[in-house]
């Protein structure tokens, strides 16, 4: 019995004691080489990446989140790379790198197209897979405009934010969901899917470059090259290239006359959302700096006097305000 015990105690405790010695001579050698070889990280990298919404959605050009983290600390990328953070994110980037926030512009998707089912004309009745790639492989699909959105939903699927849907035949975008993250631009065959900025409630919905009796043929609401909205603009914001009306946003004040001028309602504008000038009495020096800026002729008042808008005229385009040396106006 005795010798049993012996025997087992020499098979299981000895080589215990030689595993656990090994365990501890090869953690010595570990922990050793991890910090004689170790990589040294800037800890900035991971504040940014923390920062970082975590959305790994691409639309900053990196491989997720962790290679933009990187490459903002690199100095090879702006801290507002990120489209989906928005301005609170690009203050707190400012404050990790210690650099000064610069302004940017919130943009959002949006779809180059207003033939829905009630304006497009159909060339057939498609009955394939529900997919605008696939779609386009028979006859460009069943629109009979080439231009327009094929409406099959590629976009919606690409989309990892739920910001797009189908309605009516074509894709909308929900701009409140919207990060500007790209992936319905790279999803979309048509290449209509543009990105512009949130503040713009103006746009043209047509990407047809034909001349006006084609469009009309295709579709209802399509550009017919008539130029009007360019003689409507008083702030030289449309551009007409190659048969299609587009918008100069670097230009356009949301006056929306380009709209109003607009036979076919190609173009697009909020007319819900524009507002009218306001003056404030106690601050207005009647300087008229502001009514002679004005392209419309709706603001009356005389030198020294107190100036008053004629909101029958205001279109909203805010150039007095940014012209009023008072800050004795405002948009309402």
């Amino acid at each position: 019995m005795k010798e049993e015990v012996i025997t087992l105690f020499d098979g299981i405790l000895w080589p215990s004691v030689a595993l656990a010695g090994l365990a501890v001579f090869f953690g010595i050698v570990l922990a050793f080489a991890s910090k004689k070889f170790a990589v040294e990280v800037d800890p900035r990298v991971t504040d940014v990446r923390v920062a970082l919404p975590g959305a790994n959605c691409g639309g900053c050009g990196y491989a997720g989140c962790d290679g933009l983290a990187e490459a903002i600390v690199r100095g090879d990328a702006s801290i507002t790379a990120c489209p989906v953070g928005g301005a609170d994110l690009v203050d707190q980037l400012a404050r990790i790198m210690g650099v000064t926030a610069e302004a940017t512009e919130r943009h959002v998707a949006r779809v180059i197209c207003c033939g829905d089912k009630h304006n497009a004309n159909e060339k057939y009745e498609y009955q394939g897979i529900q997919d605008c790639k696939a779609a386009e492989m028979l006859a460009g699909g069943s629109k009979s405009c080439r231009f327009g959105c094929t409406g099959l939903g590629t976009c919606v699927r690409a989309c990892p934010f739920d910001a797009i849907n189908i309605v009516n035949g074509i894709a909308v975008v929900d701009e409140e969901k919207c990060t500007a993250c790209q992936k319905c631009i790279e999803a979309c065959p048509k290449k209509i899917i543009e990105l512009v900025p949130a503040s713009k409630e103006v746009r043209v919905l047509c990407k047809n470059t034909e001349k006006g009796k084609s469009v009309m043929s295709v579709c209802k609401v399509g550009c017919i090259s008539c130029q009007k909205c360019v003689k409507a603009c008083k702030f030289d914001a449309i551009i007409f290239e190659n048969n299609l009306a587009k918008i100069d946003y670097s230009k356009c004040t949301n006056c929306m006359m380009c709209a109003e001028a607009c036979p076919t309602k190609t173009i697009y504008a909020n007319f819900a959302s524009r507002k009218k000038a306001y003056i404030e009495d106690e601050k207005c020096i009647g300087c008229t700096i502001c009514k002679k800026h004005c392209s419309f002729e709706a603001i009356e008042g005389e030198l020294k006097g107190k100036h008053k808008i004629l909101e029958d005229k205001c279109v909203g385009c805010s150039q007095c305000i940014v012209k009023c040396p008072k800050k004795a106006m405002e948009m309402r």
